[in-house]
C-alpha cells in the first residue's frame, strides 16, 4: 500500500538538482552558536529550493536524518558605487535539523 504523502528521502528527485541545492554552509559566529544549542546546521541554498528538496539533499549528501527545514529569504543590501547605487544578491538561507544523534562537521577537520 503506498503513503499518500511520502517522505523527502523517498522522493524522486533529480540527483544533479539535489547537488545544486546546497550552495555553501555558512560558517559564522551564529551559525556555530545554533549548532551547539539546537544540533542545526546552516546553509545558503538556491533561491527556488523547497524544504523538501533541502531534507533530501542533506541526507542524501551527507548520509545525516533531518528532523526538520527551516528557510529564511535575505534581501540584498543596497550598496553604493560612486555616484550610483547597486544592490547585493539575495541569498536564501536553511536552517537544517538533524536527528539526536546525528553530527555534521563542515570545518574540514579530521575527528
Amino acid at each position: 500500500m503506498s503513503r499518500i504523502n511520502p517522505s523527502p528521502s523517498e522522493r524522486n528527485f533529480d540527483e544533479a538538482r539535489l547537488l545544486q541545492v546546497l550552495v555553501a554552509p555558512i560558517i559564522s559566529e551564529k551559525a556555530t552558536m545554533a549548532a551547539e544549542k539546537t544540533n542545526a546546521v546552516t546553509f545558503k541554498v538556491l533561491r527556488d529550493a523547497t524544504k523538501p528538496e533541502i531534507k533530501a539533499a542533506v541526507e542524501r549528501l551527507f548520509g545525516v536524518r533531518v528532523r526538520g527545514v527551516s528557510v529564511l529569504n535575505i534581501k540584498g543590501k543596497r550598496k553604493r558605487f560612486g555616484r550610483t547605487f547597486g544592490r547585493r544578491d539575495h541569498v536564501r538561507k536553511a536552517y537544517v535539523l538533524l536527528e539526536e544523534g546525528q553530527e555534521l562537521n563542515l570545518s574540514g577537520e579530521a575527528a
